[in-house]
């Protein structure tokens, strides 16, 4: 019997270890990634790691990390949102086709208007009980559709891109506006998460609706602001693209779809929600800007960067999904 509660009290032990080395593992893989990956692109190519293409880098990554950030919020409350680089390419639309009326007030009025638009979707989502991957992925054909006939099927030109300046120059000729203004919104949503008691709610609700309905937390509305976040930051994307491009374009953002699920799962934030943070996807946004941006600056071949973004996502999933949950449809 001794030797029996032996094994058993070293057994209990052994399982109480694997959750926290998995913990450790999630929670080291991407910066571990994002520096192994950028060491073997600067032996390629060494000017890689000179100050004015780290920035340029980080710069691109900019409007990635914006639009993947309000998602990372929609991801930890156990959904998905498929529809931001849709909304984000119906926000350049809109703030070109809005600046001769609005001039500086536009870029606002866009964000506002991307946030509504992301809580409707919350809202038809929870009142009828519909999967968000579907309900997001009607928007994503909703929204797309919508920027088409704001746009004629055209691009939008800006005719003064005075309102959207602050978005694409350089601070002291050095530092990306993007770059702040992208770092900005993850520290925003960030201490929103931490702070305020939406953090506690969104990973509840993530890691289990059911306890969470029990213990009486506003689901409904949790799920609504959390969509509403994600237009937000859709429509800012949205607006640090117009500044690049000075227009809008219906399709503007559509590449951005898959990279801003990708950094969201590559930065450790399980796909299946209740675990993960804002600082992970910032990792996460500029692992996907390195495989997209950086290996063609090294000359590597595009074939091996659709190889290592395959295992990349895959492996990530891996790591962080919470098996317990795989027959939950999100």
């Amino acid at each position: 019997m001794a030797d029996a509660a032996r094994v058993a009290g070293l057994r209990g032990r052994l399982a109480a270890r694997v959750p926290e080395r998995r913990h450790v593992v999630v929670t080291a893989m991407p910066v571990t990634a994002f520096l192994v990956l950028l060491a073997a692109l600067a032996v390629a190519s060494p000017a890689l790691l000179e100050t004015g293409s780290l920035l340029t880098l980080a710069d691109s990554a900019a409007p990635l990390t914006v639009l993947a950030a309000g998602a990372t919020v929609v991801v930890l409350c156990g959904g998905i949102d498929l529809s931001v680089a849709a909304l984000a390419s119906l926000a350049s639309v809109l703030l070109a086709s809005w600046v001769p009326a609005l001039s500086g007030a536009a870029v606002p009025a866009v964000v506002a208007a991307c946030a509504v638009a992301g809580a409707v979707q919350g809202l038809v989502h929870v009142a009828f009980r519909i999967p968000s991957f579907v309900v997001t992925l009607g928007g994503m054909t909703l929204w797309s559709a919508v920027a088409l006939l704001a746009s004629g099927a055209a691009t939008v030109p800006m005719p003064d891109s005075t309102p959207t300046d602050w978005a694409f120059t350089r601070l002291g000729g050095l530092v990306p506006s993007a770059v702040l203004v992208a770092l900005a919104t993850v520290v925003a949503l960030a201490a929103l998460m931490r702070f305020t008691p939406l953090g506690r709610w969104v990973r509840a609700i993530g890691h289990a609706e059911p306890a969470a309905r029990l213990a009486g937390l506003p689901i409904a509305r949790v799920k609504v602001i959390a969509f509403a976040l994600s237009g937000a930051t859709a429509g800012l994307a949205g607006a640090l693209l117009v500044a690049r491009t000075f227009s809008g374009a219906p399709t503007l953002a559509d590449s951005l779809l898959l990279p801003a699920v990708a950094a969201i799962v590559v930065g450790g934030t399980a796909i299946t929600g209740g675990h993960g943070a804002l600082w992970r996807t910032l990792v996460g946004a500029g692992i996907v800007t390195l495989l997209r941006v950086g290996l063609s600056y090294a000359g590597v071949d595009a074939a091996y960067e659709s190889i290592l973004y395959g295992v990349l996502i895959v492996g990530a999933v891996a790591l962080t999904i919470d098996r317990s949950k795989l027959s939950i449809v999100k």
